[in-house]
C-alpha cells in the first residue's frame, strides 16, 4: 500500500511534487493507494492535473481511497472526488465546492498619491482586473461567464466522483463548507473516521490484511532546517500567504478563502 499526502494550498509545487508520486506508485504497480488530503484547495488546472493522474492511476487497477483530514475544501475535494471511496473526520471541514477570482482596486489610493499608468494595449480586454480602475460591466460579465465555465466543471467532477446528478451537486455547491459528518449526509463523502480508518477501508477493498498493512509515502516535502528558528514557521506562513494572495490575484481558483 502506497501513501501520498497533499498538504496546504494546491499550486505549482504541489502538483510536481504529487504527480512525481504517482508514477512512482504506479511504476511499482502498488495495488492501493490511500490519498491523504489537508488542503483548502489552490489553483484550477494545477488541481486538475493531479485529479486526472489519480483516475488513469485508477484505471490501471490501483485501488484509491482518500482521508481528508482538518481541511479538505474546494480543490481539495476536487482531489478527493477522484478517489473510490472518500472517509473524513466528523468534524473535517470540507465542502466550498465553487471558483473565486479576485482582483485589486487600488485606483483611489493611487490617485491619492499621484501614480497614474498609461496603458497601451492591443484589445479592449487585454488589461482586464488591471488595479489602476474598476472593471467595467462587459468586463465584469466576461469574467463571471469564465467563472461559471470553472465552476461546470466541477460540479460535473463531483458529480461523477460522487454518482450524483449534477442537480444534486448544484444544490449545496454554492461556495458553503460542512462538517464531515454533513458532509457524509450529502454523499461527498462514504464514511467518518480518521486516517487509520481509511487504511483498514483501503485494506479491505484490496484483499489485504487491515491489522498488519502499513503504507509507504512518497512525495514528502522536502525537509529545511529553518524549522528551527523561533517563529520561523509564523513568519514562513505569513509569506506563503503573502505570496499566493500576489501571485494568484487574478487568476480563478478552487479555494476555501475565510
Amino acid at each position: 500500500m502506497a501513501r501520498i499526502a497533499i498538504e496546504g494550498a494546491i499550486a505549482g509545487g504541489t502538483r510536481e511534487r504529487v504527480l512525481k508520486a504517482l508514477r512512482k506508485v504506479e511504476e511499482r504497480e502498488y495495488p492501493a493507494l490511500l490519498l491523504r488530503i489537508d488542503s483548502p484547495g489552490g489553483t484550477v488546472g494545477d488541481s486538475q492535473e493531479i485529479h486526472a493522474a489519480v483516475l488513469r492511476l485508477r484505471e490501471k487497477g490501483c485501488r484509491v481511497v482518500a482521508s481528508f483530514g482538518n481541511i479538505s475544501a474546494s480543490g481539495g475535494v476536487y482531489l478527493g472526488v477522484a478517489a473510490e471511496k472518500i472517509v473524513a473526520n466528523p468534524g473535517t471541514i470540507t465542502g466550498s465546492i465553487g471558483v473565486i477570482l479576485r482582483g485589486n482596486n487600488l485606483s483611489r489610493l493611487l490617485e491619492r498619491i499621484g501614480i497614474s499608468f498609461e496603458t497601451v494595449k492591443s484589445g479592449l480586454y487585454k488589461d482586464i482586473l488591471s488595479p489602476d480602475r474598476a472593471l467595467t460591466e462587459a468586463e465584469r460579465q466576461l469574467l463571471q461567464a469564465l467563472i461559471d465555465s470553472s465552476y461546470g466543471q466541477f460540479v460535473a467532477a463531483v458529480a461523477t466522483g460522487r454518482r450524483l446528478s449534477e442537480e444534486e451537486v448544484r444544490g449545496f455547491a454554492d461556495g458553503r463548507v460542512f462538517s464531515g459528518a454533513q458532509a457524509k449526509e450529502l454523499g461527498l463523502v462514504d464514511e467518518l473516521g480518521d486516517e487509520d480508518s481509511a487504511r483498514r477501508l483501503l485494506a479491505r477493498l484490496t484483499g489485504l490484511d487491515e491489522d498488519t498493512i502499513r503504507p509507504t509515502t512518497y512525495g514528502k516535502p522536502p525537509k529545511r532546517l529553518a524549522f528551527l528558528i523561533p517563529g520561523r514557521n509564523l513568519l514562513g506562513q505569513l509569506h506563503q500567504a503573502v505570496s499566493l494572495e500576489l501571485a494568484w490575484c487574478g487568476q480563478p481558483l478552487w479555494l476555501w478563502r475565510p
